[in-house]
């Protein structure tokens, strides 16, 4: 029954939802903009930038590698850690498709 329900849903949905649920935390939302303000990769330790704990990092930075907005190679022991500029055009390009989709006049209820 349950893969009925998800069939129900066209891939373009179900693509704008897995990159949408990649936002869906602030320490994601953190991680991109930290990120995005160092204009480079980030090589070694993310947690020592942020106020959370190395495993929590570890497990975002995973979300948003999965989500293919950043790339993180490994160098000897380090992993560096960039944004993806082009999965981010694509997230862009999804959610103003996205708003497009629903934008409606001012609701007057």
């Amino acid at each position: 029954m349950e893969s009925l329900k998800k069939n129900a849903f066209t891939p373009e949905l179900m693509f704008r939802a897995r990159l949408f649920k990649a936002l869906a935390h602030p320490a994601r939302l953190a991680i991109l903009e930290y990120l995005a303000g160092i204009r480079t990769c980030m090589t070694g330790d993310i947690a020592d930038v942020l106020p959370l704990g190395r495993t929590t990092v570890n497990q975002h930075l995973k979300a948003l590698k999965e989500a293919g907005l950043i790339r993180g190679t490994v160098e000897g022991v380090r992993t560096n850690y960039c944004i993806d500029p082009d999965s981010m055009e694509v997230l862009r390009q999804e959610f103003d498709n996205f708003h497009q989709a629903v934008k409606t006049e001012k609701c007057h209820c």
